[in-house]
This record gives C-alpha cells, sequence and structure tokens, in this order.
C-alpha cells in the first residue's frame, strides 16, 4: 500500500501479535511489504482471529511469554528488529481483578523486558508501546483527557498500564535518547471490529447473542448490557493501527515527532455503551435488542474522553470512520465469518477502503 511503502522490507517484531489488534496490525504490515516476526503466547481460545486472518504462513511467529526476558532477548538476537511494536498484554479490566499479580507481571514487567531488549540489541530504530485510554487518574469530567493528566489507573489493568507508560519514559530518558532510538507511548480508547472474540466487551457480546439466534433460527435473548449509561471512546480497530504505524514512522524519520500520544475517536462519536448496542441491533436487524443489566460489579470507570488534538496538530493524524461505519464494518465482517467465508479477503477489502479514504 503506497501510504504504507515505509514498512516495506524492514523487519518488524510485533509482540501480542495473535490478539485482536495483533492480528490485524500484522494483516496491515503484510500487505505493506514488511518482514514481520510476532512474539506471543499461544493464542487462547477467544484469539480465533490469528487463524482465521491466515497471517502465521505468511510471517515468524514465534510462541513466547513475554515475562521471560531471556527467551525475548534471544528472539531480538536472532531477527534484529527495526521497529518495535509491543502490543502483549493483559487487556481486560474484570480479569485484572482476578489476576492482578499475573497482570501487573505481564504489562509493567513485559514493558521492562521489551525495552530492555530494544536498549541492548542493535539496529532497533523506532519503538511504540502501545498502552490505553485508560491510564489517567479517572476524575468523570466531562472533557477529554490530556497527554499531560495524571496517570493513575483505578483498577489493576489501568494501573498496570500507567506503570507501563512511567517505565517507557525512564527507559526513553535514561537510556535510548542518548542511543538515538525513537520511542513513543500510544493511549488509544475502546476499539471495536471483525474477529474479536474476547469476554466482557460489548461488541463481542452482541455478535454472539446475535449469532445464537441465527443459529436458533429464531428471535433469542436480548444483548444483556450491564453498563449501559458508561461513555466510552468506541471506534474502529483500524483508527488506532493505522496511528500506530504513522507515529513509528515519523519518528524514525523525524526524533520530534516522539511524545506520548492520546488515538481516539471525534467527540461526536463518544457515546454510551448502551448508544452502541442501539446501533449495532439497528444494523443487525432480524429482531435484535439489548436489555439493561446494571450490575453492581467491580469497579469500572463511567465516563471517560480523549483529547487527540496533540496527534492531529503534531502527526496529521484524523480519524476516518464514524461510530456507526465501524459498527457496520464489523457486521460486514461478522457476517462473511457466519457464511464460513474468506476472512482474509476481507481483511484486505477493509484495510484497502480504510487507506483509501486516508488519502482522499
Amino acid at each position: 500500500m503506497e501510504s504504507l511503502e515505509f514498512y516495506q522490507g524492514k523487519t518488524v517484531l510485533v509482540t501480542g501479535h495473535t490478539g485482536f489488534k495483533g492480528s490485524w496490525l500484522c494483516v496491515m504490515l503484510q500487505m505493506a511489504g514488511a518482514n514481520v516476526v510476532g512474539y506471543a503466547l499461544k493464542p487462547a481460545e477467544e484469539q480465533k482471529l490469528f487463524q482465521l486472518s491466515g497471517i502465521k504462513g505468511r510471517m515468524n511467529s514465534i510462541e513466547g511469554d513475554i515475562r521471560d526476558l531471556n527467551h525475548l532477548k534471544a528472539v531480538f538476537d536472532e531477527v534484529h528488529p527495526e521497529i518495535v511494536f509491543h502490543l502483549a498484554a493483559q487487556p481486560i479490566v474484570r480479569e485484572s481483578y482476578e489476576t492482578p499479580v499475573y497482570t501487573y507481571e505481564t504489562n509493567v514487567m513485559g514493558t521492562v523486558n521489551m525495552l530492555e531488549c530494544v536498549r541492548t540489541t542493535p539496529g532497533v530504530k523506532s519503538v511504540l508501546n502501545v498502552t490505553t485510554d485508560k491510564v489517567y487518574e479517572n476524575k468523570e469530567w466531562d472533557w477529554g483527557y490530556r497527554e499531560t493528566d495524571v496517570l493513575d489507573g483505578y483498577d489493576p489493568y489501568s494501573n498496570s498500564k500507567s506503570c507501563s507508560e512511567l517505565v517507557t519514559h525512564s527507559y526513553k530518558k535514561s537510556f535510548l535518547n542518548e542511543q538515538k532510538i525513537a520511542v513513543s507511548t500510544a493511549r488509544a480508547g475502546n476499539v471495536i471490529g471483525g474477529g474479536d472474540f474476547a469476554k466482557n466487551r460489548i461488541i463481542p457480546d452482541c455478535v454472539r447473542a446475535c449469532m445464537d439466534c441465527v443459529r436458533a433460527a429464531a428471535a433469542g435473548k436480548p444483548i444483556m448490557v450491564r453498563n449501559p449509561h458508561s461513555t466510552r471512546p468506541f471506534q474502529h480497530v483500524l483508527e488506532p493501527l493505522y496511528a500506530y504505524l504513522m507515529i513509528a514512522e515519523q519518528q524514525a524519520k523525524n526524533a520530534d515527532k516522539q511524545g506520548y500520544y492520546n488515538v481516539g475517536p471525534e467527540e461526536s462519536d463518544c457515546i454510551t455503551v448502551g448508544e452502541l448496542a442501539e446501533i449495532f441491533c439497528e444494523i443487525w436487524q432480524g429482531g435484535a435488542s439489548w436489555k439493561n443489566t446494571c450490575e453492581m460489579g467491580p469497579h469500572e470507570a463511567s465516563f471517560l474522553k480523549l483529547d487527540c488534538s496533540l496527534i492531529k496538530s503534531k502527526l496529521g493524524w484524523r480519524s476516518h470512520w464514524d461510530i456507526r461505519m465501524a459498527v457496520e464494518k464489523t457486521i460486514e465482517w461478522t457476517r462473511v465469518y457466519e457464511k464460513q467465508g474468506d476472512i482474509r479477503a476481507c481483511m484486505e477489502r477493509q484495510i484497502k477502503e480504510f487507506m483509501t479514504k486516508e488519502q482522499m
């Protein structure tokens, strides 16, 4: 793809490549002609996209634990990446309450291990650590958080990502600036898109409920929505992935482009979970409906927006698809999956459509 020609022929290491975001990113990099290397745990049952997308046979996929520094360093020494995207994480808020130690080990020490490998491996030029919009101390206010706001996530997942940010800042100032290795972090909002089968996420829950109805050939149970009044910065997965690719490229060419960037939708697309469920049901049709099952579970933020002025002004990034288009593309992918169609072709087609809009 013309706008990603920077990556052609370059060796790119993606940690967490078997996950939802990682699989989409690898397809984009493969389409760009990169030599893609992945390092991740064996895909879990909900990580079907890794198999469905056909990326494994077109890359060097290495099974490994981000907590294992020695193994990770051996991989760095073997492949000598030029670009590193760090996506490996324990990414679920609710799961972090059940496994806090594992969450911190993976999200904090995993970041330390990745940056230590970067520091001690010649040839790395550009690094991006992918964190989350939840790194901020959430005051539940009406305006978007800026990159200069306090980092202090509430739950173990969010807080571990705040720590991951601070680890990155320290390595950057202590080592990587002097070594002229460009490094940034990206704090993206809630992503949706085809191929996300994770538990405790609204769109996968919608898809599962509606597909169960299809299999039963009848109008089934409504989608259960536990936090319908919570506002989130929902966006299609290709939005932050393109931002990641843009950051890594631009900072490799110009060190002044390094930074800590929010990546989120336009203000008009920051909607409630209930509104998102309503859009999904409207587009899905077939009698799809949702039900408010507001429950007293572990604490989760109820209001969260991002101010993305910095990445827009400094890098020229912009959002491509509004929330309705993001849901339409998610359902389009799901229809192909339902019919056991060509998932890879669907993903490549959607990426080309997205990139075509970028060039308009």
